[in-house]
């Protein structure tokens, strides 16, 4: 093979490479597109209430549902912060084919609050289409370590919270005979780990509340979807509420087995779109996880309890 059969060889690889680098540029830009056309679509001109829109997952629901038109109901617990996102919302966006956010103070662990919300979240518009419900609380510790103080936190902030809010907010949608209810849970609501007793506990009541009320309220044309996902990823290892026992169970947590805010706020657009009552996001080791909980439970429970004392084994000081 001569000098110039080598060179024309490697012209022709370089024009392979650039030819499937275009094609994958395309395929993108295509889904780009679709994707806002179906933002669009979905929620344009629906009235969008997200509970906890100051965490990254909100941000990212937010500047996805106000660019496809939505009426969008902003709470957090921290009113500075909420007017910082909405300016930022209106700055990024064109006034003409969006609506400016209604801001509403709501912190789930001040329960005697709750109901003044309510009242004002119903003021906005009048009404509701769309409730995302991903306020979460995460306590990661030994049973042993936790007060019953921030155990009725945590169950304020995951449970008693929204299902207060929905409650009274039912009414509305009942009336109205429409409207969708998603709510973003951890898979820590089907399947329990060592070290988050009452994390656990508080997603997984939150999940058959929200699983027995899709049965109650398909008769009003009223929908209810729960998204289950592992974790999000975010640009810090722990959250400001999350409290961190050390153990291998808990520190370790492989970023790859993770969801991206931007990936799960898409999920919950082709949710809205697609009427899906329940997704699960996770990867191959979750799912088994899942499998092995509900057909061998013996050998699940060895398998966590073996954890434990691992992790009892590797913090035990040297004598």
């Amino acid at each position: 093979m001569g000098i110039s059969d080598i060179m024309r060889l490697d012209v022709t690889s370089v024009w392979l490479v650039l030819s499937v680098v275009a094609v994958a540029a395309g395929v993108f830009y295509l889904y780009s597109l679709i994707l806002r056309h179906l933002a669009k679509t979905t929620v344009r001109n629906k009235v969008v209430l997200i509970t906890d829109s100051l965490s990254t997952l909100g941000n990212e629901c937010a500047q996805l549902f106000h660019t496809g038109g939505a009426r969008l109901i902003l709470c957090g617990s921290n009113w500075e912060k909420l007017e910082t996102l909405a300016e930022r919302l209106m700055t990024e966006s064109d006034p003409a084919l969006t609506f400016p956010p209604k801001l509403v103070e709501l912190d789930f662990s001040n329960m005697e609050s709750v109901p003044d919300v309510i009242s004002e979240i119903l003021e906005c518009y009048g009404c509701l289409d769309v409730l995302i419900f991903n306020s979460s609380m995460k306590v990661k510790a030994p049973v042993q370590c936790l007060s019953l103080e921030m155990d009725r936190i945590v169950m304020d902030v995951n449970y008693f919270g929204p299902i207060t809010l929905v409650k009274g907010v039912l009414s509305s949608l009942i009336c109205r005979r429409t409207g969708h209810i998603l709510l973003v849970n951890s898979i820590q609501g089907k399947l329990t780990m060592p070290f988050r007793a009452t994390y656990a506990a508080s997603k997984h009541a939150v999940q058959a509340f929200f699983d027995c009320l899709r049965a109650e309220v398909q008769e009003y044309g009223i929908t209810v979807s729960t998204v289950n996902h592992t974790f999000i990823k975010t640009p810090s290892t722990n959250s400001e509420d999350e409290i961190t026992a050390k153990s291998v169970w808990t520190d370790v947590k492989p970023n790859s087995l993770g969801v991206t805010p931007k990936e799960m706020a898409t999920e919950l657009l082709k949710t809205l779109n697609s009427k899906k009552k329940e997704i699960l996001m996770a990867h191959s080791i979750s799912k088994a996880a899942l499998y092995v909980r509900s057909l061998f439970p013996n050998l699940f429970f060895a398998i966590m309890a073996k954890g434990v004392r691992n992790t009892a084994a590797v913090e035990m000081p040297d004598d």
